[in-house]
């Protein structure tokens, strides 16, 4: 993936891209959510970018954008599991604690969220039930010093990084652009299926 096939799809669907050439570290946080509707896999995609001086840089880093197994089927909520639905979301995350254990990224406004309500191992998109709302829809780590292979309990609908060391990266780039632009992070939240009619 590219900086320039990222950018391309989110001015398509009218996205904010943050671009400071003249400081550092400007975060463009950008998820990519697999079309594969199994859960517990970390097969989605997340992309950090920003451009400084002329020059792009990017990030990537598997996570998972969707609850685990065990959630879809114990749900936290009467309504159902929570999926966050695609889209741009301004300012919804601040360096804070993940469950007041230790920093991550945590919602701090409201995102639209998608209730997977029937119980089973299958991730459904399309089940017309919505909630907007602070829900704690954060992006976290799973395991804190390996490479997690299943999601399992560590997402009920957080973005979770699947390398603890992936994660400690996008912390230390969360804190220099704090360091510059203030405790509040913009995410976007692609399918990969928007990818399907661009040139390869």
């Amino acid at each position: 993936m590219t900086v320039e096939k990222l950018i391309d799809v989110m001015k398509r669907k009218k996205y904010v891209v943050f671009v400071n050439d003249t400081k550092n570290y400007n975060l463009n946080i950008v998820g990519v959510r697999s079309k594969n509707r199994q859960a517990g896999k970390f097969d989605d995609k997340l992309y950090i970018f920003w451009k400084y001086k002329g020059q792009w840089t990017i990030r990537y880093f598997p996570i998972t954008t969707d609850p685990g197994r065990y959630y879809l089927n114990n749900p936290l909520s009467p309504t159902g599991t929570a999926i966050l639905k695609p889209g741009q979301y301004r300012g919804v995350w601040a360096i804070g604690l993940h469950r007041g254990k230790y920093k991550a990224l945590v919602q701090v406004k409201p995102v639209t969220v998608i209730r997977d309500y029937n119980k089973d191992n299958t991730l459904d998109f399309d089940s017309k039930r919505e909630e907007t709302g602070l829900f704690g829809i954060n992006l976290h780590r799973a395991l804190p010093e390996a490479i997690t292979v299943d999601v399992g309990k560590f997402s009920a609908g957080c973005q979770v990084t699947a390398n603890s060391k992936d994660f400690d990266e996008i912390m230390d780039l969360a804190e220099k652009s704090a360091a510059i632009y203030g405790n509040s992070f913009s995410y976007t939240l692609l399918e990969e299926s928007d990818f399907d009619d661009m040139e390869n």
